[in-house]
């Protein structure tokens, strides 16, 4: 390593790399130089030392080759990572090399997105697609860490969940007339819509009184593209008694593969044309407006705990991918037993000190320890 001045009155620093290439760069001042030089070995002594030709690399080009590597992600995500890109992430990055990607101009991004008024989920996800192309340039050796980590992004601020009663799903279901089977199977199995919509008469066993959720249909430029669900896991859903009756009726004269619930000229119920063809007015007309067929979601947890089923059997119900996760959605509604979790133990403390003072009284009894002395004998 070393520093030299230039005729031009310019420092070159220059170091070699283990393969014996040779790196400079040159600045106006010597102690620059040598600062650019100290950090060169600095890393290099800690194995964070980054060729500076693969890092010269744009986001651009990087984020396409990054993109073009995701094989595995189901069409639907492949297709809002790429919107992303798009919309949010290439406009401000698109030219920027790699290794000029600071974390204090990933943290700017970050507030620029949101005073523009770009809901703070977006942004979210906006941030997380950048984060995912830098990871892959890490994993690649052109980058020595991932810049924008550690960013603070706004908050998703969680609405209230609605939480229908059996009564209300009644009312619902029967003013939704004939789809009123739909907002029953929703409220008491838990599936997503496009779970719903891909639901085929083979995956309902009625003598077991179960339901095996094996795909999930997303819409994809207008067209429906049926894929797994959202887990990537199938899972099997209890279905209760009465549901049974009326999923016999529905299942009358469908082959297996034929589609459980289809729209009324045949093909994929979508969600937005069932809103508007009568769940929406259903809704209002019993004092739900503004309720969406995904909130019968969080009906179905609800109903669930009410049961008495515990956070493991609501999160295999649903699919969350763990316990922690159906905890984190729906904490509120396993207030009640914890709190028969403790009276249980008060219970149990009092039945305790009961036995305690009865055998302390017994000790003491002389003469009952007498007669039972002589009983023995």
């Amino acid at each position: 390593m070393s520093a030299v001045k230039r005729p031009d009155g310019r420092w070159r620093a220059r170091y070699r790399d283990a393969t014996g290439k040779e790196h400079a760069k040159h600045f106006d001042r010597t102690v620059d130089a040598e600062r650019w030089l100290a950090s060169v070995k600095t890393a290099q002594s800690r194995g964070e030392w980054i060729d500076p030709s693969l890092s010269r690399v744009t986001v651009g080009e990087w984020a396409a080759r990054w993109l073009d590597s995701q094989v595995q992600l189901k069409p639907s995500t492949h297709l809002r990572y790429s919107s992303l890109l798009r919309s949010q992430v290439l406009p401000a990055w698109d030219r920027v090399p790699l290794s000029s990607v600071s974390h204090a101009d990933v943290g700017d991004w970050v507030g620029n997105l949101t005073a523009a008024g770009l809901a703070p989920s977006t942004v979210r996800q906006a941030h997380r697609v950048l984060s995912l192309v830098l990871t892959l340039a890490v994993r690649d050796g052109r980058l020595a860490r991932n810049t924008a980590d550690g960013v603070r992004l706004p908050r998703v601020s969680r609405q209230d969940k609605h939480f229908l009663s059996h009564e209300q799903v009644g009312e619902l279901a029967a003013a939704c007339g004939p789809h009123g089977l739909v907002v029953q199977v929703l409220a008491y199995t838990g599936l997503r819509w496009g779970e719903l919509a891909a639901l085929r008469a083979r995956h309902i066993d009625l003598s077991r009184r179960r339901l095996v959720v094996a795909e999930s249909v997303t819409e994809l430029s207008g067209h429906a593209v049926f894929g797994t669900p959202k887990s990537h896991h199938r899972r099997s859903v209890p279905l209760p008694r009465f549901l049974v009756s009326q999923l016999v009726d529905q299942l009358r004269g469908k082959a297996p593969d034929d589609l459980v619930f289809t729209a009324p000229g045949g093909g994929v119920l979508r969600n937005n044309n069932f809103r508007r063809r009568g769940f929406n007015q259903a809704a209002e007309s019993v004092g739900l407006a503004g309720l969406t067929p995904h909130e019968l979601r969080h009906t179905a947890a609800s109903l669930a705990v009410a049961a008495g089923a515990n956070v493991k059997a609501v999160q295999r119900m649903l699919g969350h991918a763990s316990a922690a996760m159906t905890l984190d959605v729906y904490a509120g509604l396993f207030g009640d037993d914890l709190d028969a979790v403790a009276d249980r133990l008060d219970d149990a403390v009092r039945r305790s000190g009961a036995d305690q003072m009865r055998t302390e009284h017994d000790d003491d009894d002389p003469d009952e320890g007498a007669a039972e002395s002589l009983v023995a004998v």
